[in-house]
C-alpha cells in the first residue's frame, strides 16, 4: 500500500479534506477535494480544487486547478463525482451559507470536466443538509440516490442531531423527491448525534444497504428492497465504529464489497467509542465482504497511529487497483487538516 499524494496544511491553507475521484475518457483521473483558506472549521472559507493523474494514480499534478469557487457565504465543500450512464460527469457539492442553510448543488460536464453547467440546487426544502463526499450513487436501473442528513435547529440553534433521509432522481438529476426519514430517538446523551452522514451501496440482489454514522459505538444499517422508496428501520450492526463515517463500494466484477472505516472491534479503551465519548477516528481500516455485508474479512489497517484522526474517505477503482483519498491528522496536526491518497491492489489484501 503506497502513498501517492500528500496534501498537508500550509500557510493560508489550514485544511485539505473530503475528496472524490472520476476517470476521464482520455485515461486521466480527476481527484477533487476541499481546500480551506479561511480557517480549519467546517464553516470557514473553502473552495473545491482538482489534481490529475495520467498514470492510473501513481503520480499527480503538482498544482491545484480550480473547480468550484467559494459560492456560499461560508464555503463550498464536500464533493461527489459520478460518471452517469448517459456519459456525462455529475459534480455534487455543498453550498453553505449559514448554520441554517446548507444545500447540495449539482453541475454537469459533457466535455470531460473542461466546462461545467450552471449549478442547480437538488433540495428545494429549507434546512441544513449534509451530503458527505463521494456519496451519490447511480443504481443499475439508472436511479440516482443521494443520502443526506438534515440538521434542524433546536431552540433556534444549530443541532448536531442528524435525521437520515434519501433523495431520489429518475431523470438524471433534473428533479428529486425525498423518501426515507429516519428519526433517531429524542434522548439526550449518546443519542444527541442522531443519524449522521449516511451512505448507500447497491447489493448483488438489487437491494440497497444504508450505513449511518452514530454515537452508539457502531454503524447503523437500513435496507431497501424497492430502490430506495422505502427503508427498514435502522438497526445497530457488528461494525464497531466511533462517531465517524464509513464508506462502502462494490468492487469491480464479482469481487464483493469494500469498506473503509475506523474499526473499533479490537481498539484499546482510550480509543474505543463509548456512550459518553464519540471515540477516536483511528485506526483507518479496509475490509472485504463477499456476502453483501453480512461478514467482513481481509481486514487491513491503512493508518493506525494511536493519536491519528482518519476519516472522509473517497474510493475509486482503476483496473485491479484501489485509490483511497482520506483526511488525516494527529501527531501535531489538527484532526481535519491533511489529505492523503494511497494506492493498492485489492486482491492482495490478506
Amino acid at each position: 500500500m503506497k502513498q501517492v499524494l500528500d496534501l498537508p496544511p500550509a500557510p493560508g491553507n489550514p485544511r485539505n479534506t473530503e475528496g472524490a475521484f472520476v476517470s476521464l475518457r482520455d485515461g486521466r483521473i480527476l481527484f477533487a477535494y476541499t481546500k480551506f483558506t479561511g480557517g480549519g472549521s467546517d464553516h470557514d472559507a473553502a473552495t473545491i480544487v482538482a489534481r490529475y493523474s495520467r498514470d492510473q494514480g501513481r503520480t499527480w499534478t503538482a498544482t491545484d486547478a480550480p473547480l468550484v469557487g467559494r459560492e456560499g457565504q461560508m464555503n463550498a465543500m464536500s464533493v461527489s463525482l459520478l460518471r452517469l450512464q448517459d456519459g456525462r460527469i455529475a459534480l455534487f457539492y455543498l453550498r453553505k451559507n449559514s448554520l441554517a442553510d446548507c444545500h447540495p448543488y449539482l453541475r454537469y460536464s459533457s466535455d470531460e470536466g473542461a466546462t461545467w453547467t450552471e449549478a442547480v440546487s437538488t433540495i428545494a426544502e429549507p434546512g441544513y443538509y449534509v451530503l458527505n463526499n463521494d456519496r451519490v450513487v447511480q443504481l443499475r436501473g439508472g436511479r440516482l440516490v443521494m443520502p443526506v442528513a438534515l440538521h434542524a435547529p433546536i431552540d433556534g440553534k444549530f443541532s448536531t442531531r442528524g435525521v437520515a433521509m434519501t433523495y431520489l432522481s429518475d431523470d438524471a438529476g433534473r428533479t428529486w423527491r425525498r423518501t426515507l426519514v429516519a428519526e433517531p430517538p429524542m434522548e439526550e446523551g449518546a443519542w444527541r448525534a442522531g443519524f449522521q452522514e449516511p451512505g448507500v451501496v447497491e447489493l448483488s440482489d438489487g437491494r440497497l444497504l444504508m450505513f449511518i454514522r452514530t454515537q452508539q459505538s457502531s454503524q447503523y444499517l437500513a435496507y431497501s428492497s424497492d430502490q430506495g422508496t422505502t427503508w427498514s428501520v435502522p438497526q445497530p450492526s457488528p461494525i464497531a465504529s466511533p462517531l465517524s463515517p464509513a464508506s462502502i463500494k462494490r468492487l469491480p466484477g464479482k469481487g464483493g464489497l469494500l469498506m473503509v472505516w475506523n474499526d473499533h472491534a479490537s481498539a484499546p479503551e482510550p480509543v474505543r467509542a463509548t456512550a459518553k465519548s464519540g471515540g477516536k477516528r483511528t485506526p483507518l481500516t479496509v475490509a472485504i465482504s463477499t456476502d453483501d455485508g453480512k461478514t467482513w474479512s481481509k481486514r487491513h489497517d491503512i493508518r493506525n497511529a494511536p493519536d491519528g484522526w482518519y476519516c472522509y474517505t473517497a474510493i475509486h477503482f482503476v483496473k485491479d487497483q484501489v485509490l483511497l483519498g482520506f483526511a488525516s491528522g494527529g501527531s501535531g496536526l489538527p484532526g481535519l487538516s491533511r489529505m492523503e491518497l494511497v494506492r493498492f491492489r485489492w486482491r492482495d489484501l490478506r
